[in-house]
């Protein structure tokens, strides 16, 4: 899966359930062990998770993979 498609999916999911301060670093020149860092901000610990599922389960359904 191209990275930049990968990144608008995990941005729209953060979005879907409402993260703030969503923030994507480009760390392709800095490190050969991955190309992006999502970093974004959660109200609770429950929103947290659920942050962390909406991700995991739309990047699953656009056929990436998850580790």
């Amino acid at each position: 899966m191209d990275v930049r498609k990968l990144q608008k999916i995990a941005v729209a999911a953060l979005e879907d359930i409402k993260a703030r301060d969503i923030e994507v670093i480009n760390t392709t020149r800095l490190t050969p062990l991955f190309d992006r860092i999502i970093i974004a901000s959660a109200d609770s610990a429950r929103q947290t998770k659920s942050l962390a599922r909406s991700v995991q389960d739309k990047v699953l359904a656009a056929g990436g993979r998850v580790l």
